[in-house]
C-alpha cells in the first residue's frame, strides 16, 4: 500500500510538471516585458473573437465566464479549487488542502491560477493567492511572482501602496519587468504623470520600456478628443527604441475600424509592413471584417482567404471568425467547412454555437440554423438572454414574426428578460412584416431601457438600425428614417454611401425635397456612389 501510495503521489507530480510547461507558456504571454518563443507556442497571441466580435455585447455580469476549453475536475486543478471557494474561506485553506491530497505548488499551476481570477475579475483571490505564495513560500518566488503581487495590490489596495510595496521588492527583482508593471498600473489608475516618471527613470537605468505600456497610452488616448495624441504616443515609443510589436498596429487598426474609416485602418496596416512587423491571422482577420461591414465584399474575399493562409492550428476564436465572414460573403458550404472544424474540438462553447446559427440565417438557410439553435439548447443549455436573441435575429432578418414571437415568448416564459436588443430585433421582424406601428412600438419599449454605448456603436446593432430604415424608406416615412438615422450618424456609421442612400430613398418614395441631401452626405464623410447621384436626382424632380 505504502508503494503504490508513492507511485501515486510521483505520478501526480509528473502530471503537474507536464501541465506546468503550458501554463508556465500562457504566463509569459500575458505578462509585460517578457517575450517569447514562437517555438514554445504556435497559437497566435491574440483572440480574434475578443478584439473583432460581431455579435452584440451580452447582459451577463463581467464575472461570469464561460470556460473556452474543457475544465478538469476540481481536485485535479489548482485554479478550479480556488475560484469554487466560497466567500470566507481562504486561498490558504485551497492550497493547503491541494498540498495535503499530494499535489506540489508549482509556479505553473499558480501561473494558470492567476491568469484564471484576471480573466473572471476575482483580483482579491489573485492578491490573496500572491501574498500566501510570497510569504509560505512554496518553491522560490521570481520576478513573474512579484510582478503578479505588484499588479493586484494596485488593483485592490491603489497605487501609494503599490509604490510602497515596489520598494520592498528584493532588489534583484526591481528590474525590467518590475518597472513596466508599475508603469502599466498607473497608466490603469490614471495617473499619467507618475507613469511618465516612471518611464523616465527606466531610460535613466537603461530599461527598454515594454510595448504593452505603449499600448495602454494608445488606448488611453482613442477617447474621443483625445486622438492627436495617439500621434505622440507613436513618437515616444519610436523615441526609446521599442520593439514594434503587432499588437501594437491591431489597435491601430481596431481603432480605425470602430470609426468605420476603412482608408484608415488600410493606413495603419501599411505602417506595420513598414515597421517591417510580419501581420498574423489577426491582422487579416481585422482587414476583412472592416471591408465585409463597409460591403466592399471583394475585398474582404481576398482578406478571408490570407486568414486562411495565415492561421496556425485549430484556432478557436479565428474559426469563428471565418464562419461571420462566410456568413457574410453568402459562402455556405465554407460556413459548414468552419463549422465543422469547431465540432470536431472536444469542447464547443455556446457562443461558437450561436455564430454559426447566424452565419446560416445569413446565408439563408433557415433550417440548419435552427438546427444548431436547439442542439446547443440541448447540448449547452440556454442561460442568457443573449442566445435567445440570435435566433431572434435570424427570423427577424427574414421577416417570420410568428416565429419570433414564439421564441420571445418562450424566453419570457423560461425567467429571461428582454433587453434593448430583443426589442431592436422585434421592431425589424414586424417591419419586415409591414406592421410599422408594431415595429415603432418595439423601438419605443427598448429605448426605455439602458443600453450601452458599446451596444450602440456595436456593427450588428447599427447593420439592424439601417434594415428598419430601409423598410420605412419603402414607405416613404422621412420622419423614422431620420430618427433612426440619427443613430447612425452619431456612431459614424454613416461613413458608407449605402447608409444615405437608404435615407435619400425615403425622400424619393416619400415625394420630400431637401436641397442639403448631398452637403450632409459629404460633410458627414461618405463618397456618393452611382446610386447616390441618381436617387439625388430624383428628389430634385420634387422642388417646389
Amino acid at each position: 500500500m505504502l508503494i503504490k501510495s508513492r507511485r501515486n503521489k510521483t505520478m501526480r507530480s509528473v502530471i503537474a510538471l507536464v501541465k506546468q510547461r503550458d501554463y508556465f507558456v500562457q504566463a509569459i504571454r500575458r505578462t509585460p516585458g517578457v517575450s517569447y518563443s514562437p517555438a514554445l507556442d504556435h497559437r497566435p497571441s491574440f483572440k480574434a473573437s475578443n478584439f473583432l466580435t460581431t455579435l452584440i455585447c451580452s447582459t451577463k455580469s463581467p464575472t461570469s465566464s464561460e470556460s473556452d476549453g474543457d475544465e478538469e475536475p476540481p481536485n485535479k486543478c489548482l485554479s478550479l479549487r480556488i475560484e469554487k471557494l466560497t466567500k470566507g474561506v481562504t486561498v490558504g485553506s485551497a492550497l493547503q488542502s491541494w498540498m495535503g491530497d499530494g499535489f506540489p505548488v508549482h509556479g505553473g499551476d499558480v501561473y494558470h491560477a492567476i491568469n484564471r481570477l484576471r480573466k473572471l475579475g476575482r483580483n482579491k483571490r489573485a492578491l490573496e493567492l500572491m501574498e500566501w505564495i510570497i510569504r509560505e513560500r512554496p518553491y522560490r518566488p521570481g520576478e513573474l511572482e512579484y510582478s503578479y503581487l505588484l499588479e493586484f495590490t494596485v488593483k485592490i489596495h491603489g497605487i501609494s501602496q503599490g509604490e510602497t510595496l515596489f520598494t520592498r521588492v528584493p532588489q534583484e527583482f526591481q528590474n525590467e519587468l518590475l518597472y513596466n508593471n508599475l508603469v502599466i498600473a498607473c497608466l490603469d489608475q490614471g495617473v499619467m504623470r507618475l507613469a511618465l516618471g516612471y518611464m523616465k527613470k527606466m531610460r535613466e537605468l537603461g530599461y527598454r520600456t515594454s510595448h504593452l505600456v505603449y499600448n495602454r497610452l494608445i488606448i488611453r488616448n482613442s477617447a474621443p478628443g483625445r486622438r492627436k495624441l495617439i500621434a505622440k504616443d507613436l513618437a515616444l515609443m519610436k523615441a526609446d527604441k521599442a520593439v514594434p510589436h503587432v499588437s501594437t498596429y491591431h489597435i491601430l487598426m481596431k481603432l480605425e475600424a470602430n470609426e468605420h474609416n476603412v482608408d484608415g485602418v488600410l493606413k495603419a496596416f501599411e505602417g506595420m509592413k513598414k515597421a517591417g512587423v510580419e501581420p498574423n491571422e489577426v491582422s487579416y482577420c481585422i482587414l476583412a471584417m472592416a471591408h465585409a461591414v463597409a460591403r466592399l465584399y471583394t475585398v474582404a474575399e481576398a482578406y478571408t482567404e490570407e486568414i486562411e493562409r495565415s492561421i496556425t492550428g485549430d484556432n478557436w476564436s479565428t474559426l469563428d471568425m471565418l464562419m461571420i465572414l462566410y456568413g457574410r460573403l453568402g459562402k455556405e458550404k465554407e460556413v459548414e467547412r468552419a463549422w465543422n472544424v469547431i465540432k470536431g474540438f472536444h469542447h464547443v462553447r455556446s457562443k461558437s454555437y450561436l455564430l454559426a446559427t447566424e452565419a446560416f440565417g445569413r446565408v439563408g438557410n433557415l433550417e440548419r440554423a435552427e438546427e444548431l439553435w436547439f442542439e446547443m439548447k440541448s447540448v449547452r443549455g440556454v442561460k442568457e438572454t443573449e442566445q435567445f436573441n440570435s435566433l431572434l435575429s435570424v427570423y427577424c432578418k427574414c421577416g417570420l414574426i410568428e416565429k419570433a414571437i414564439g421564441v420571445f415568448r418562450e424566453m419570457i416564459g423560461d425567467g429571461f428578460k428582454p433587453n434593448s436588443i430583443t426589442y431592436r430585433h422585434l421592431s425589424l421582424g414586424c417591419a419586415k412584416a409591414n406592421l410599422m406601428k408594431e415595429a415603432l412600438k418595439n423601438i419605443e419599449m427598448g429605448s426605455n431601457l439602458t443600453t450601452s454605448r458599446s451596444v450602440r456603436s456595436s456593427t450588428p446593432w447599427l447593420e439592424t438600425t439601417l434594415s428598419i430604415i430601409e423598410c420605412f424608406a419603402e414607405k416613404g416615412d422621412v420622419e423614422n428614417s431620420e430618427k433612426l438615422f440619427e443613430e447612425l450618424n452619431n456612431a459614424k456609421y454613416n461613413r458608407y454611401a449605402f447608409v444615405y442612400n437608404a435615407l435619400f430613398k425615403a425622400y424619393v418614395k416619400g415625394r420630400v425635397y431637401d436641397p442639403n441631401l448631398f452637403k450632409r452626405m459629404v460633410l458627414g464623410g461618405a463618397r456618393p456612389d452611382a446610386e447616390s447621384y441618381s436617387l439625388l436626382k430624383l428628389v430634385e424632380q420634387y422642388k417646389p
